[in-house]
């Protein structure tokens, strides 16, 4: 086991690596490509969803958007989940001459919901357009996104359309942590798979932009079916794959951007929420994800560093530095793509042992039960081995 760390260790992490370089070209081919759709001969009706709760700094830069797309049918449907904030005055002073708007009230969370999905839920049954198009309240649209997005479902053929908005972020607390989802998924999804092989965990979606015709909306059992769903974005896009519709993701930021958190503190809090909730509660798989991850770009800055100290290693220098130069093309190109500030995609080793801790600030969150969200407790969730 030694000789192996000391002399076969860094190739392998190379391999590793190259692998998912390959991954992240191929899916900077597939999303490109689903970007470039003309225009259906029809655009049938659509209906934008928006659950709102406590969204006062967001919501009406979100509405405005909104209201001003260019596409020739479409409703857009707010709910007010019961914020104590300025939400709802600002959505009853923007609906006042904007007969596209209506504002719902949010009836009492029911036993075993959790609050997004269940505003997700009252949404679509308002709703009365052949397309659901749900997106959150801190989202910014450009006139023409809807437009793009339902040309997008119509060429892909797609029950289900999401994509990879820019996620805007200005505190240095944001630059470190709010990307991490989206390198994750574009690094580690490889979409040119998980379009042909079905596996439900090769399907993955991003919330902020979740497009569905309204039949595989239903024959999945929509909101309803991921209730207690933490990340309920990806167990949509699972139910959409397992029961066999189509599933397809493009390239949003020059269309759509979102304001996660503003501030470090918030995006702690976030993914707190959503780490181990995106591995299904699964403890294995999610240690085995983490420690490898520490390994794959720990171990070449320790032997770097080492060769600094003037320690003697069995890797060659130029073995390490291949992995650590592999690293910064693996963080930097999709950072570029997802249009990200690149200064802190070259500083991946302080967001790797960022993440590492909230990572275990999830698990140990997750095990006692004390997840919250927005001034709710969420559902004690079912730990499961694998």
């Amino acid at each position: 086991m030694g000789s192996y760390w000391a002399d076969h260790l860094v190739y392998h992490l190379i391999a590793f690596q190259a692998i998912l370089l390959l991954t992240v070209l191929s899916n900077t081919w597939v999303l490109r490509r689903a970007g470039r759709h003309p225009a259906p001969a029809h655009f049938p009706g659509a209906s934008i969803l928006v659950p709102a709760r406590d969204e006062g700094a967001n919501i009406e830069r979100c509405v405005r958007s909104l209201l001003a797309q260019d596409y020739p049918d479409f409703e857009l449907l707010v709910l007010d989940d019961a914020s104590t904030d300025a939400t709802r005055p600002i959505l009853e002073s923007l609906a006042g001459a904007k007969p596209r708007l209506r504002i719902l009230d949010g009836q009492p969370l029911p036993p075993g919901w959790l609050g997004k999905n269940w505003a997700c839920a009252q949404l679509a049954a308002e709703a009365a357009g052949d397309l659901l198009v749900f997106t959150d309240a801190d989202t910014y649209h450009l006139p023409g996104s809807l437009r793009a997005t339902v040309s997008a479902m119509a060429g892909e053929r797609a029950d289900l359309l999401s994509g990879f908005p820019r996620q805007e972020v200005l505190t240095w607390g944001e630059k470190l942590i709010v990307p991490f989802f989206s390198w994750v998924l574009y690094c580690f999804t490889p979409l040119s798979l998980g379009y042909r092989l079905k596996l439900p965990a090769l399907s993955c979606a991003v919330g902020q932009i979740l497009a569905f015709r309204r039949e595989a909306y239903q024959a999945i059992g929509g909101h309803g079916a991921v209730r207690s769903s933490i990340v309920e974005d990806l167990a949509l896009a699972r139910r959409i794959q397992a029961m066999g519709y189509r599933w397809r993701m493009k390239q949003a930021t020059d269309l759509i951007s979102c304001r996660m958190y503003r501030s470090g503190r918030e995006a702690v809090a976030g993914l707190t929420k959503n780490l181990f909730a995106a591995f299904d509660f699964r403890l294995a798989p999610y240690l085995f994800v983490w420690l490898w991850l520490l390994v794959l770009f720990a171990t070449p800055l320790y032997g770097v560093a080492a060769y600094a100290l003037g320690a003697t290693l069995h890797p060659p220098l130029a073995a390490l530095l291949a992995c650590i130069g592999l690293a910064l093309v693996l963080w930097i190109v999709p950072y570029r793509r997802l249009r990200l500030p690149l200064l802190p995609a070259a500083l991946y080793p302080v967001t790797l042992f960022v993440m590492e801790g909230l990572a275990w600030r999830s698990l140990w969150l997750s095990l006692k039960g004390d997840l919250t969200w927005k001034g709710r407790a969420l559902i004690r969730p079912r730990i499961k081995g694998w």
